[in-house]
């Protein structure tokens, strides 16, 4: 399932129909009265293009302005965890500093993962996908951060939060 749609409905799910009435009232002047009277909001919206999983500015905006910043932060973690990014971004797993990783960090990989900024959710969902397979919970969460960090992802962060969690030996191999 589209991870934007399950956001949305979750959306959907936690407004009120005052707040489902505001927020209709300000799509007035992008969208039709009578489309909006007959449909499902967020439908509408995904339809006429107002919104896309990698264009959430206007929804942003729309909940904003009814004053409800819990979505709004759950739009903006959605965004900043990478569920945007298209499958083509993402990094390549056969990278010689991940292989030299998850041949050597073992069970201190969250440790490691906490030094690179990676949320204690993110790894909750990593560890639940692959929940027998802790090479697999590395190099996942490895290609999360790679994900999150963009172009910014660099082997010298790596080593520094190796030598940070006293991986030495760790942080020696990467740089070889």
């Amino acid at each position: 399932m589209d991870p934007f749609l399950s956001l949305l409905h979750s959306f959907s799910s936690s407004l009120s129909d005052n707040e489902l009435s505001s927020l209709k009232f300000l799509c007035r002047g992008k969208i039709g009265k009578r489309k909006l009277d007959g449909g499902e909001l967020f439908s509408i919206l995904l339809e006429q293009q107002l919104i896309a999983s990698d264009k959430v500015s206007f929804l942003e905006d729309l909940l904003e302005s009814i004053k409800r910043e819990d979505l709004v932060s759950q739009l903006k973690q959605f965004v900043e965890e990478g569920e945007v990014n298209a499958p083509d971004d993402q990094p390549d797993v056969h990278e010689k500093p991940i292989e030299v990783i998850c041949e050597n960090v073992g069970r201190e990989w969250k440790m490691l993962m906490r030094k690179l900024g990676i949320s204690e959710v993110q790894m909750d969902r990593i560890v639940a996908a692959n929940p027998f397979n802790l090479q697999e919970q590395v190099v996942q969460s490895l290609r999360t951060w790679q994900k999150w960090k963009g172009k910014d992802a660099k082997v010298t962060d790596l080593i520094k939060a190796l030598r940070g969690c006293n991986m030495n030996l760790v942080a020696d191999r990467v740089e070889q």
